[in-house]
């Protein structure tokens, strides 16, 4: 099945490296896109470009500040991303408690070895 168009999906909009970039400057706080782009090395158009499909998805939001537009992380929006990836926390957790039975035979084994 075919994924949505980027404008639409979250997912789409956060597999962009730069937009995940974006995301992690804005967790501390809002910022003008000019800024947005000087401390990611980026173009003014691009962060726009980029800011726009993260404010479409719902990943970040904007407000009028004078002349300048500020924006502002929406942890809402990743509600899809940490529901999807959390179903794979039973995977991980169970992962780790062989991992760590396994180490722990081997020390056994190693102690009685010796």
């Amino acid at each position: 099945m075919a994924r949505a168009a980027t404008t639409s999906d979250v997912f789409n909009a956060v597999a962009e490296e730069r937009r995940r970039d974006i995301l992690e400057l804005l967790r501390d706080g809002e910022l003008p896109a000019t800024a947005v782009a000087e401390r990611l090395g980026m173009t003014q158009p691009g962060t726009s470009k980029h800011l726009k499909v993260l404010r479409e998805v719902g990943l970040v939001r904007d407000r009028r500040a004078g002349k300048q537009r500020l924006y502002a992380l929406d942890a809402r929006g990743l509600r899809a991303i940490h529901e999807w990836t959390g179903g794979f926390e039973q995977y991980w957790s169970e992962s780790f408690d062989r991992l760590e039975t396994y180490v722990q035979r081997l020390l056994h084994d190693d102690e009685e070895a010796q």
